[in-house]
């Protein structure tokens, strides 16, 4: 009977027992069953001994315990009051009768049941029930030491940190990694591949540091530590295969680049645009430059045209330049804000120019791409700007955020509308309505775009409500940092986990907001911002601001084994039809993720490690470059199909 687990069963056991007891007026175990069996045998029995009989019920076993199943819960040995037992026993009369005979038999059947389930489960496949045993206590192991013995500390440090030798590898061998669409050889110059699915070095660039760089499917574009322009790719050039020195001599900064032209900006505030091919370079009306001699010129070796806004203050320059498919913005150092054609080809006509009513036929005298002051933004102090193909971002220092052209996709921040598709005068975001009901106060802190995608960062600030009692009042002055996305969805640009095809109304990137972390060094607890946000056409990648470490092995304090280096956050998400995300896969993703380190042959070097690390991006310090004290730092650039992580000073 041990297997009889069930407690119901295990109370018809016991009713059992007792009944026979009180029938019987003897103790379990003084009667003989053998002795019963011969004196008055059952019928059912057919001649045979009591041994023989229970190898029959064994035989039946499932159908008995079919039966004992089916029958009703409640019996006469499960009578729960004591008056129901004393009235069954008072009609057995003392001694063994047929009655109590017949209680013996079910016995023994129950007993050849239990047999039959003992013996006949390993074979007939039943299942046992057993009572749950009791949790063993967890053994805490702990991680071995590693073997420190004969390695240096900063071996050490290499063997235990990812993140501690990709800040190393990273000041050792400065260079630019590429990948994603190689259709003209921009990600890989000197390869055939039609795809670069992983990051990769652009071996012309190894030990080289860059000012900036803007890549294309078609053509790439960078500036590098002197200040010169270099080109490649088949836009530039099909017979040239290693970035080419273009423009030179002019301090240049910044590059930005429009469908079919490159727009530079030099330390001086010009601006120059050129054409992308270097035959039209040649070809194309070449100014007269001033050389280094007095009175003296001579004829620039490529062609370009300078953009001047007229009407310039007194020490007044252009400070910054974002470029579209067809238009370009310039923002001065006075905080105003001038917009141009960058195209050679299309004359802008989505009102991303945020001059109203600008248009090809209605264009003032002049060069077709003079630049226009925004008028409508006059009085307002533009210290930031981003365009994505067709629209236009201008951000205050007030933390207001303005948006024109294009609005399609709902990329402007407003829901679209069929009848007017794009809006021509820079229009003020209202982002307090996002914040509607809640005790923050936003203010915008950066505007980025790409593509048909906006991107907005904010602080919002705990305040004290109207009315709200003063032990209600806990976080005063507290800053949350959140991101916001609006645009184009469906290949997953938006980062909000949804794929949407058109979002006006901005919506927040959680993965990307109400982030914090402990500063050990001021002892607080402070809100993580996005450091960089980098728009290509349909991905996009954020840099973190959060705290990070590049001193260790410099001080005492920092020289202990396990005192490492590490970085800064940078994830990926959107369109990755060409491997641009850099993760080995073409899914797209519609959630930032984080990639694998980019050098992952230093990764192998050091061993296999218990987990996988990602990538982090080095912040600025100065560090030793060719026998030479430089400050630089790792940047991500999202491209057209094309990303990039370049050491820029």
């Amino acid at each position: 009977m041990a297997l009889i687990t069930n407690r119901d069963q295990l109370e018809i056991n016991d009713n059992v027992v007792a009944d026979l007891e009180l029938s019987l007026g003897v103790k379990q175990g003084i009667v003989s069953f053998d002795s019963l069996w011969n004196d008055l045998p059952p019928t059912e029995a057919g001649g045979q001994g009591l041994r023989g009989y229970m190898k029959d019920c064994t035989r039946s076993a499932p159908r008995i315990v079919n039966e004992v199943y089916r029958a009703p819960r409640r019996s006469a040995f499960q009578a729960s009051r004591p008056s129901q037992r004393r009235h069954f026993n008072s009609q057995v009369s003392p001694g063994v009768t047929i009655f109590t005979y017949q209680i013996l038999v079910r016995c023994v059947l129950g007993l050849g049941a239990g047999t039959a389930l003992y013996h006949g489960s390993k074979h007939l496949h039943f299942t046992e029930i057993h009572a749950e045993a009791p949790p063993a206590p967890v053994e805490i192991k702990f991680e071995k030491p590693k073997k420190t013995k004969g390695i240096s500390k900063e071996e050490n440090r290499d063997s235990i940190s990812s993140q501690h030798l990709q800040v190393k590898k990273s000041w050792e061998n400065p260079g630019v990694y590429a990948w994603g669409s190689n259709s003209g050889k921009v990600a890989a110059p000197d390869s055939d591949e039609a795809l670069i699915r992983q990051p990769r070095r652009i071996l012309f660039f190894d030990g080289v540091l860059l000012r900036d760089i803007k890549l294309d499917r078609n053509f790439g574009a960078a500036i590098n530590e002197k200040g010169d322009l270099l080109q490649w790719g088949t836009g530039f050039s099909r017979d040239v295969k290693q970035p080419t020195p273009t423009l030179t001599g002019k301090g240049l900064t910044a590059v930005t680049m429009s469908r079919d032209r490159i727009i530079a900006l030099a330390s001086n505030g010009n601006v120059y645009s050129l054409p992308v091919s270097q035959e039209d370079q040649a070809k194309g009306a070449k100014p007269m430059e001033s050389s280094w001699m007095p009175f003296w010129t001579s004829r620039a070796k490529v062609s370009y045209r300078l953009l001047q806004p007229q009407n310039m203050g007194w020490g007044e320059k252009v400070s910054s330049i974002s470029s579209g498919l067809e238009h370009a913005l310039l923002l001065t150092s006075s905080g105003r804000l001038f917009s141009t054609a960058s195209s050679s080809e299309d004359f802008p006509s989505r009102g991303e120019m945020g001059v109203p009513g600008l248009s090809w036929t209605a264009r003032p005298p002049g060069p077709y791409d003079q630049p226009h002051e925004i008028t409508t933004l006059r009085g307002f102090e533009i210290t930031a700007i981003a365009t994505g193909d067709f629209h236009s971002l201008a951000l205050d220092k007030e933390g207001r955020a303005f948006a024109f052209g294009d609005n399609s996709s709902g990329q402007l921040g407003f829901d679209p509308s069929g009848e007017s598709p794009y809006i021509d005068a820079p229009s003020l975001l209202p982002i307090s309505r996002l914040y509607s009901g809640t005790n923050l106060s936003p203010r915008v802190t950066g505007v980025s775009a790409g593509g048909s995608n906006s991107f907005f960062t904010v602080d919002a600030t705990r305040v004290a409500q109207p009315g709200e009692a003063s032990t209600a009042q806990i976080g005063l002055g507290r800053i949350t940092a959140d991101t916001w996305a609006s645009g184009q969805g469906i290949l997953g640009t938006l980062g909000t986990g949804r794929w949407t095809h058109i979002q006006g109304t901005p919506t927040k990137i959680k993965t990307l907001s109400g982030l914090f972390e402990f500063d050990e060094s001021n002892n607080t607890v402070v809100p993580i911002r996005l450091k960089r946000l980098s728009v290509g056409s349909t991905h996009a990648s954020a840099t973190m601001d959060n705290v990070t470490h590049v001193r260790a092995g410099t001080s005492s304090t920092t020289d202990s084994r396990n005192d490492t280096n590490w970085g800064a956050d940078v994830l990926w998400w959107g369109g990755n039809e060409n491997y641009q995300l850099g993760m080995g896969k073409r899914n797209n993703i519609a959630t930032p993720a984080y990639i694998a380190p980019l050098d992952a042959a230093a990764e192998k070097a050091v061993g296999k490690r218990r987990e996988e690390h990602r990538f982090q991006i080095t912040p600025r310090h100065k560090v030793d470059v060719s026998g030479r004290k430089v400050s630089m730092e790792q940047r991500v650039e999202c491209g057209r199909m094309v990303s990039a992580v370049y050491s820029g000073v």
